[in-house]
């Protein structure tokens, strides 16, 4: 069952704690952005590749969100 405290943590903002989180993020953006650039590239545009981006984009934020809420 989800806690008071799990839901607390995950709609909360948190700033990063240092260079090295920060860091993090932006590795992980760069990484979200070169397979995105790889879809793009590769596929015909279609509803499938829009889709495909979007989860990207979602992979990219839920990573970011790990850092944040530090695996909580």
């Amino acid at each position: 069952m989800i806690s008071k405290e799990q839901i607390d943590n995950w709609f909360t903002y948190h700033p990063p704690k240092d260079g090295a989180q920060v860091a993090a993020y932006a590795r992980i953006r760069e990484a979200g952005k070169a397979f995105a650039e790889a879809v793009v590239r590769e596929t015909p545009a279609s509803a499938d590749q829009t889709a495909a981006i979007r989860l990207i984009r979602e992979a990219v934020m839920t990573a970011n969100a790990a850092l944040a809420c530090e695996g909580r």
